[in-house]
């Protein structure tokens, strides 16, 4: 299982702690669930979600994620464009 925690927080400012306590866990099972030691139960999934606001699709998959870099900077390119 795949998750984009570890950026979710650092991008709203979240410590493991914090988010450990809206969730009702252990903040050491957020550590296990960022670094892909075990995938969220589907409550922990939910809740985690919930509290970022976002659909399960962006915060989980079990396929890796593109990086957010390549998402945002890259564009398919056109017919007749030069590199």
């Amino acid at each position: 299982m795949y998750n984009r925690l570890a950026v979710l927080r650092a991008e709203r400012g979240v410590s493991r702690a914090e988010l450990a306590a809206a969730v009702e866990v252990n903040p050491q099972t957020i550590g296990f669930l960022e670094r892909g030691d075990y995938g969220p139960s589907l409550d922990v999934a939910l809740k985690i979600c919930e509290f970022f606001e976002l659909p399960v699709e962006a915060v989980f998959s079990r396929r890796p994620f593109e990086p957010m870099s390549h998402q945002l900077y890259t564009s398919p390119r056109r017919t007749g464009e030069t590199p």
